[in-house]
């Protein structure tokens, strides 16, 4: 099964209400110990720990302007998928990489917490977030979704989807 259809698969196993762990911290995972593992659940929290940390560790790579960094938690099979859109690791390393971490860097971003699903090897993240800053002289207000699909690898958990959305934030009525 490709990247793709492991998306859509955990997609569709979030519309149809899978187990999942609110989970958002900014340590860094550590190994499990032998009682952790025996515990139940206690994998499933540090998994999903690990995947908050993956997620949190790309978004501060693209602030950073780290574009290294942020290349190296994306699986060799990566897709993004934006403004109606799909591109490979490889496609958006040269077209929208400089862009997002220019944005990143410029903006001021609230995520919310990070939803975390995970099914052995295979975990998905949803969080929302606002956004507001100059972007190429005009003033941006906006509401974001993000949805990350994520791999387990000797290396570590590896971002194998990401697909952004966002709309202008309405003034309050």
């Amino acid at each position: 099964m490709t990247r793709f259809g492991i998306a859509c698969v955990a997609a569709t196993a979030v519309a149809l209400g899978g187990r999942t762990v609110d989970a958002q911290t900014n340590a860094a995972p550590s190994a499990p110990s032998p009682l952790a593992a025996s515990v139940p659940g206690a994998m499933a929290q540090i998994d999903s720990a690990s995947v908050v940390s993956t997620v949190e560790r790309f978004h501060a790579a693209l602030a950073s302007g780290d574009s290294t960094g942020a290349m190296a938690l994306l699986a060799a099979d990566a897709v993004i998928l934006e403004s109606g859109g799909v591109e490979t690791r490889a496609e958006y390393q040269s077209h929208h990489l400089q862009g997002d971490i220019g944005y990143a860097k410029s903006m001021k971003s609230t995520r919310g917490p990070i939803r975390v699903s995970v099914r052995g090897d295979v975990a998905w993240a949803s969080s929302t977030s606002k956004t507001t800053g100059e972007s190429r002289g005009r003033q941006v207000n906006s509401t974001g979704a993000e949805l990350m699909v994520l791999t387990r690898t000797p290396q570590g958990w590896r971002i194998s989807a990401i697909h952004w959305s966002s709309r202008a934030q309405r003034p309050p009525a």
